[in-house]
């Protein structure tokens, strides 16, 4: 029987590699199926991942209806035996309606790979409508990691190289910038740049970065208590008290 899954799990978790993987293990082994993706990385219609590989998809867009998208396609001759949906918390809540209904109707497997909370640890309208919808859901087994070597549980954006937990629910920025490095906030003569990093749940809420930790490394003032101790290159990786 055919199904709808949802593979979740934060940024830099494998979804994407996964999806590309799926797609070309259905493939070989004779079915047929459609690759939709929305907002990736590489561009409209296309399905990348951070490890390089990428390949043609249909992008999906507010107007898009599933179910139509596969009727038309069954019409024309094309066998759809299976859906990859990439970034799939940018869907509507409609559309993954439509999804499920593809799964029930016509059965056709559906898979689907998002992120499940955004930057406000909030979760995504698409993506709470298939975890309310799915078959199964299935937190992915490559642990994203936070600056520190701890498991990663959140996306965080920045802006300036600051964490923020304000603002649109979708807004593009770049994904390398924990590696790249940020720019200071004292840099006023340009843009704001937005970016995006997965933190361990003690760095989102206390809001130290990638680039914050960088800053802080390169002083050795006074610890204070509310400060994570593992920033201080003086405390040899074990904790202090505050006074």
């Amino acid at each position: 029987m055919a199904e709808l899954v949802f593979f979740s799990g934060t940024m830099d978790c494998g979804k994407s590699t996964l999806a590309l993987q799926m797609d070309h293990n259905h493939r070989a082994r004779g079915r047929g199926g459609v690759r939709f993706s929305r907002n990736d990385r590489a561009g409209e219609s296309r399905i990348s991942s951070r490890l390089g590989l990428q390949t043609d998809a249909v992008e999906v867009l507010d107007s898009t209806d599933f179910w139509e998208e596969v009727m038309l396609r069954r019409t024309q001759g094309q066998r759809i035996d299976y859906l990859i949906c990439d970034e799939a918390q940018f869907y509507t809540p409609e559309q993954v309606e439509q999804l499920a209904k593809v799964v029930d109707e016509i059965d056709v497997d559906v898979f689907a790979f998002g992120i499940t909370a955004d930057f406000r640890t909030r979760l995504f309208p698409g993506s709470q409508r298939l975890v309310e919808l799915a078959d199964r859901v299935q937190v992915l087994q490559v642990e994203a990691l936070c600056w520190c070597g701890r498991r990663a549980t959140h996306n965080a954006r920045t802006v300036d190289g600051v964490m923020v937990t304000e603002g649109a629910q979708v807004v593009v920025g770049d994904v390398d910038m924990a590696m790249d490095g940020a720019p200071g906030t004292a840099e006023l003569d340009h843009d704001p740049v937005v970016g995006y990093e997965t933190l361990c749940r003690r760095h989102y809420m206390r809001r130290v970065t990638a680039h914050g930790a960088a800053l802080m490394g390169r002083q050795d003032p006074l610890l204070p208590f509310e400060v994570d101790a593992c920033l201080w290159r003086g405390s040899g990786g074990t904790g202090v008290s505050g006074a």
